[in-house]
């Protein structure tokens, strides 16, 4: 590929989405309020950018053939469209392709039953609301502005250093059960590959949910991993416990399946971990 990315948020999602592109041969920055994360960025190669410094975004918007936001919303708005929409605007400069990363929380609950990207969103938390207008703004300023802006939407996302293996190495992992919960999670490195899927094959205002192809219960996730570790299992709490983080308390709220058919169709994209259990055995694999 060719050209550069910018990333709106370098958070964990972001930072590996712009050392893909680095590695792909493009140039990249990435955003980020935190002067160390900034700096950690610059020593990989990838430009770090205060998204407050409007001189800084604009040059890297006139150099970016492809924008993706990663930043969640605040209550007032996606920041990534207050910042980069007057950008794009004032430079003038197109970019080729612009990915929003969203969430499966749109979705609501779905009682176990699967969720299609067509389906009404039907958002069950106040993040997940938040999520449905940050898309419905993104492509209302694509359709306006004749940019092409896709939607991704994600479940929960795992990789090196962000796993059940390592909640279960440091101590804080709890063994939560919620009969009839079940939901798909997503490797951080196929969320990646899908997205430069997507860049291959811009397709403006299309929505793609990208997931494994296993939901699965959280419960029965922890215990095999405990027992592949070697490990004791965690003691059981309810999911509403005070010690269940509100971030990992949100994944309760939801139960469904989600479907990946779209993105494989579409983007030719396949799950380098299809299941659950094939990412976390290369997690593993890889200390």
């Amino acid at each position: 590929m060719t050209g550069s990315l910018l990333v709106f948020g370098g958070g964990y999602v972001g930072r590996r989405a712009a050392i893909e592109a680095v590695r792909q041969g493009m140039g990249a920055f990435a955003t980020s309020r935190d002067v160390g994360r900034r700096d950690a960025l610059e020593e990989l190669g990838i430009g770090g950018l205060d998204p407050s410094d409007e001189g800084a975004l604009g040059s890297a918007v006139s150099k970016a053939s492809a924008i993706l936001i990663t930043a969640p919303p605040e209550a007032s708005g996606c920041p990534g469209l207050k910042a980069l929409i007057p950008t794009i605007t004032a430079t003038g400069v197109f970019p080729d392709w612009i990915g929003y990363v969203s969430s499966t929380a749109v979705y609501g609950d779905r009682d176990g039953g699967w969720a299609f990207e067509d389906d009404e969103l039907n958002a069950s938390s106040l993040e997940g609301a938040r999520r449905v207008r940050a898309e419905a703004d993104w492509l209302d300023a694509g359709r306006g502005m004749g940019l092409t802006v896709q939607v991704f939407r994600l479940p929960g996302i795992y990789g090196p250093g962000r796993s059940v293996v390592d909640r279960l190495r440091d101590g804080t992992a709890r063994l939560v059960r919620k009969p009839g919960q079940i939901f798909n999670r997503i490797h951080v490195d196929d969320a990646i590959s899908g997205l430069f899927a997507s860049i291959a094959r811009p397709n403006p205002g299309r929505a793609y949910t990208l997931a494994d192809d296993e939901p699965a219960p959280a419960d029965v996730v922890m215990e095999w991993t405990a027992d592949r570790m070697g490990l004791a299992r965690p003691a059981e709490v309810c999911w509403t416990d005070p010690s269940v983080s509100e971030a990992m308390r949100r994944f309760y709220l939801d139960s469904k399946r989600l479907s990946n058919a779209r993105a494989k169709a579409e983007l030719g994209w396949r799950p380098a971990y299809p299941s659950w259990r094939d990412g976390i055995t290369a997690i593993l694999s890889a200390d």
